[in-house]
Formats: structure tokens, sequence, C-alpha cells
């Protein structure tokens, strides 16, 4: 019953890798950002309350997020683990994760700003079905469509240089203690995040093979 946490910066590779391991170990993927994103699209009382902060780049409050996970884990399809991605990110959110369910490993994708900032200000996505292209790495076949559905491709606001920014910096000063803290705990493992998807996906194959879990 694999528990990963999948962690690193936006524009990390988090969603791609995550959802690599989930369809490996066929677990669901939990994204909390992919969670409020659909409740915006909805329009639904949890999508208004979150949409600023998601426009602003802000982080949506400890309360919101922690009863937004908790709800979620405890669905049956959890029972045979999950790969839980942008949770923790706070140390509220990581002691209430501990009150939720244990942990077997936190894999954290390294990149570079320059990375990051690269591969989110091209990266667009889909209004429709949600596929996410980058107009350098993986670009569409039909410029501003998506290969899979034909919806509209966008940039979303946070994938904005000046969001970017200020995500980053977010993440270092909120996040990084949770970093330490799973690090301390032995169960953080550290992944060059840098270069194509194939090339990451073959050093996560690699560390969950070492860590016994494939």
């Amino acid at each position: 019953m694999p528990r990963f946490l999948i962690m690193g910066t936006i524009g990390s590779g988090k969603g791609t890798h995550g959802r690599y391991i989930a369809n490996l170990f066929n677990i669901p993927f939990i994204s909390t950002g992919d969670i409020f994103r659909e409740e915006v699209k909805k329009g639904s009382e949890l999508g208004q309350k979150v949409k600023g902060y998601l426009e602003r780049g802000e982080l949506v409050p400890d309360e919101i997020v922690i009863n937004v996970v908790k709800q979620r884990l405890s669905q049956p399809d959890c029972e045979h683990g999950f790969v839980l991605d942008g949770f923790p990110r706070t140390m509220e959110q990581a002691k209430a994760l501990d009150e939720i369910t244990k942990i077997d490993l936190a894999i954290f994708l390294e990149v570079s700003e320059q990375t990051v900032m690269e591969r989110l200000s091209l990266r667009r996505t889909c209004k429709n079905c949600g596929a996410v292209f980058n107009l350098k790495f993986a670009p569409p076949k039909t410029p501003g469509k998506c290969d899979f559905c034909g919806g509209e491709l966008y940039q979303r606001e946070d994938d904005k240089p000046e969001i970017i920014k200020k995500r980053l910096q977010q993440f270092w000063e909120r996040t990084m203690p949770i970093i330490k803290l799973y690090e301390a705990r032995g169960l953080l493992r550290r992944v060059n995040g840098e270069g194509d998807v194939e090339e990451v996906d073959k050093r996560i194959r690699e560390l969950l093979k070492k860590e016994g879990f494939l």
C-alpha cells in the first residue's frame, strides 16, 4: 500500500511524474491544485472561495486545503495507496497529514529557477480537457489547439512570470521546512528533475526499485 508524496517547486514536473507513479501502482493521483481548479471551473462554493487565491498565486488557507485533502483521502480508492501532490505546503498542513495518514516516501524533484521559468512561461493548458503543452518542449500539433480534444489552449494566470516568481518565493519560505521535516524523518529522497520526461521518469523508477517499491 504505497503512500507517496511528490514534492518540488512549481514547474518541477510533480504533476506529470506523480501521474506516472500513480499509473505504475494503479493508485489515485491527488493534486490539490487540480481539485481547486476543477471547483473553480464548476463555479462551486469551494471554487468561489479559492478562485482569487489561485489567480493571485497565493496559497489557499490551511483550513480549506486540509478539509479538502482529508475528505479526498477518506474515499475508498485511497485504501490501497495514493500519490499526493501539492500537500503539505505548510507546517500546519504537515501536522494535519500526520493525523490523517502515514506517508511511506516523499520524492522531491529538484530543478533550477531558470528551468521553472522556461517550463511555466511557455506552458499552455487546454480549456476543455486540461491537457498541458509546452510551446518549446512539447508543442501542440496545431497552434492554439489541443491535440486530444481540439479545445482552445490558454496561459493560466499563475503561469505568468510575475506570478511564477511570487510562487517560488512562497515555496522556499513556507514549504522548505516541510522538505527538511521529511528529510529528518528519513522519508525524503531527492531526484534530479532536469532533462526530458523520459530521463526523469527513469531516475524515479530506479529510486522506487532501490527503495523496494518495485
